[in-house]
């Protein structure tokens, strides 16, 4: 467990969301539907302030007792939100964690996805101790796997029945970002 702490690499902040912002999330996840919904469960026409306002007050609590580190992603010179980007299911025993992204339509292409998953995989290995961040991308989702691989991850393969979205199952890409891409030692 870590106190709130913002991350930078000088383009973009990774910061935990903040209480005030859920319309900011609400506008930036109804601009983005069309690329989110097919992807994300939680991602569709349903998602209004107060739901941004509980998830909002969910990840703090979850980052508070170290299950959870959602950030936001947020441009490093105005502030202004530009998406998400988590480590979830992070297991106690083997040390490694799932690491989710997305961006804003109106700022894709930017790179600002990669940027996040690098900071966020850091932080993973250097604050959190793990020594694997996998990112999960069902079969499809072509956009987040130019993402994964222009970050450096790994290809591992495809997971047979990985992913549920909604009510529909998808084989889905493995990769994964290690200490080792960071010129990191895993430690334990």
């Amino acid at each position: 467990m870590f106190p709130f702490i913002t991350l930078t690499d000088g383009t973009i902040n990774l910061r935990p969301f903040e209480f005030g912002e859920e319309n900011t999330l609400h506008l930036a996840v109804h601009e983005s539907l069309p690329e989110l919904e097919p992807w994300m469960s939680w991602a569709n026409a349903n998602y209004t302030s107060e739901t941004a306002l509980n998830f909002i007050a969910l990840t703090r609590t979850y980052w508070s007792n170290g299950s959870l580190y959602a950030f936001a992603i947020a441009d490093a010179k105005t502030g202004e939100f530009l998406g998400g980007c988590s480590l979830s299911h992070i297991h106690p025993i083997y040390h490694f964690c799932n690491l989710g992204y997305w961006v804003r339509t109106s700022r894709h292409g930017e790179g600002i996805a990669g940027r996040a998953a690098k900071l966020a995989a850091r932080f993973a290995f250097e604050r959190l101790n793990l020594i694997r961040a996998e990112i999960v991308i069902a079969i499809g989702n072509e956009p987040s796997k130019r993402v994964a691989e222009k970050a450096g991850a790994h290809y591992e393969g495809i997971l047979l029945n990985r992913m549920v979205v909604g009510t529909r199952f998808f084989d889905a890409h493995m990769f994964s970002l290690l200490p080792s891409d960071f010129e990191l030692v895993a430690r334990l």
